[in-house]
C-alpha cells in the first residue's frame, strides 16, 4: 500500500474508531463506509441555509446514507438531482432525477439508492449538465478543505469524470456534511486525483476553507487501477480504460 494510501487508512480507522466508542453512528454503520451519523439531518439543513445552495439549479450528490437528508432536501427544493450509480458500473453511471417530472409524494423514495434506480433517468456522463454544486460523502475532513473518503475512490472519480465531459469546472462549489468527530486536526494526505472542499458543514457549524486548492482537471490514467478499467464502461466511452 502506498504510503499516502496508508495514512489515509490510518485515520479512517481513527474515525471509525471515535464513532464505535461515542455511539453516534447510526444504522448501516461506521466502519468501512461513509459513516451515517446523528444530525445529519440537521447538518443538511444548515447546508440549504448557504447561499452556494440557494444558488444550485444542479447536484451532484454521493448515494450514501448521511447525504440521504441532501438528496430530500435537494429534491423538494426543485434542484434537478444526479446520483452516480453505485461503483459506476453502468454505461449510464449516473440517475437523473427531476423533481418537476416526479410525483411529490414520491419524493422521499427517489433520494434512496433504490428509488433513484427506479425513478431516476439513466444518462451517460456526456449527458450532464453543468454541475452547480457537489456534494461529496467523507470519512474524515480538516478546516483547510482537505477530504479523506472511504477508500474506494470512486468520488474523486467520479469527479474527474465530470471534468472530463466540462460538467464540472472551477465555479462548480464543492461541499460535504459531516460530524464533528469527522474534523480532523492538523493535516491529512492528499494525491494529485483528489479534490478539495469548498464547504463543510456539521449540525453546528458551516466552514469555508480560507483558500481555494487546485482541483483535479480531469481522469489521471496513471491512477486508474486495472479493476477501474475493466469495470467501469464510461472509462471506455471517455477513451481513458486503455493502457497507452
Amino acid at each position: 500500500m502506498p504510503r499516502g494510501d496508508s495514512e489515509k487508512q490510518r485515520v479512517r480507522e481513527r474515525v471509525w474508531t471515535r464513532f464505535e466508542e461515542s455511539g453516534e453512528a447510526l444504522f448501516p454503520g461506521a466502519r468501512g463506509r461513509i459513516p451515517n451519523f446523528r444530525g445529519a439531518a440537521a447538518a443538511a439543513d444548515r447546508l440549504a441555509e448557504t447561499p452556494e445552495w440557494r444558488r444550485a439549479k444542479v447536484v451532484k450528490c454521493n448515494p450514501d446514507s448521511p447525504q440521504r437528508p441532501v438528496r430530500l432536501r435537494a429534491l423538494r427544493d426543485g434542484k434537478v438531482l444526479y446520483m452516480a450509480v453505485p461503483r459506476l458500473a453502468e454505461a449510464k453511471c449516473f440517475w437523473k432525477l427531476d423533481p418537476s417530472r416526479l410525483d411529490p409524494r414520491d419524493l422521499s423514495a427517489a433520494s434512496s439508492i433504490r428509488g433513484a434506480s427506479r425513478f431516476g433517468v439513466p444518462s451517460r456522463p456526456r449527458d450532464l449538465p453543468h454541475v452547480d454544486l457537489i456534494v461529496a460523502g467523507s470519512v474524515a475532513v480538516n478546516r483547510k478543505g482537505v477530504r479523506v473518503g472511504k477508500g474506494g475512490g470512486y468520488s474523486d472519480l467520479e469527479y474527474a469524470i465530470g471534468r472530463q465531459v466540462g460538467a464540472i469546472d472551477g465555479k462548480t462549489v464543492v461541499a460535504t456534511t459531516v460530524h464533528p468527530i469527522q474534523l480532523v486536526a492538523g493535516d491529512l494526505p492528499a494525491t494529485a486525483h483528489d479534490f478539495f472542499l469548498d464547504l463543510i458543514v456539521t449540525p453546528e457549524e458551516t466552514i469555508r476553507p480560507p483558500r481555494r486548492r487546485r482541483q483535479p482537471k480531469g481522469i489521471l490514467p496513471a491512477h486508474l487501477s486495472d479493476e477501474q478499467r475493466r469495470a467501469i464502461p464510461a472509462l471506455g466511452e471517455l477513451g481513458v480504460a486503455s493502457r497507452r
